[in-house]
């Protein structure tokens, strides 16, 4: 107690002087683990998005414009409190075309049979789609099936500025992505959507 009060009656500056060190310090850590906490938000809703859109539309036997308005409607409401503005949302039925094991083909590929999109650029119907190492055997060659697929990608900018001069920005814009795939539960391949939302 009294190390306390011969503190406080000091008068020779001394504790403004190492306030006026360890301050700067201090509100700069909040300030990083607080955007770092929001850094890792958008990042983690990037994959459920991804993963909740195809599980969705793999769900159906058609799949609607009004069950795609729905999906994205949904995934744009996951993203709440960030800006929808920044999410790039795609769904794809991806069909086997043979090129799998069978053939004996290390990397497999699939072809677009529809796709669509909020906010990106959705994928060329017939075109050639190369499935990731890591994704190998989602869809199973000569088996007539398919996979749909979620592609998110979400642009992150810091609400504050902080760069090191000369260096870097370190407060972005950040892009965060993935990819999930989700069998259709119901049938081999879900049908297109008359038209895109």
């Amino acid at each position: 107690m009294l190390r306390l009060v011969d503190l406080i009656a000091r008068k020779n500056g001394s504790i403004a002087v190492e306030f006026a060190l360890v301050a700067p310090i201090m509100v700069g850590l909040f300030f990083g683990l607080s955007e770092l906490a929001l850094a890792l938000g958008a990042k983690g809703d990037t994959t459920n998005l991804a993963s909740v859109g195809a599980d969705l539309i793999a769900q159906e036997s058609t799949a609607t414009t009004a069950d795609m308005s729905n999906v994205f409607g949904a995934l744009s409401a996951m993203l709440y409190p960030y800006p929808t503005t920044n999410a790039q949302i795609t769904i794809s039925s991806v069909l086997d075309n043979s090129s799998g094991g069978a053939t004996g083909n290390a990397n497999p590929t699939g072809t677009i049979a529809w796709s669509c999109t909020q906010g990106g650029t959705a994928r060329a119907p017939a075109s050639t789609y190369s499935f990731p190492a890591a994704a190998q055997g989602v869809v199973t060659s000569n088996s007539g099936g398919s996979v749909i697929m979620a592609e998110v990608s979400y642009t992150y900018t810091m609400a504050f500025a902080a760069n090191i001069p000369g260096v870097t920005s370190l407060s972005g814009p950040f892009t965060f992505s993935n990819t999930f795939y989700s069998k259709p539960r119901k049938v081999l391949q879900v049908t297109a959507p008359t038209a895109c939302p």
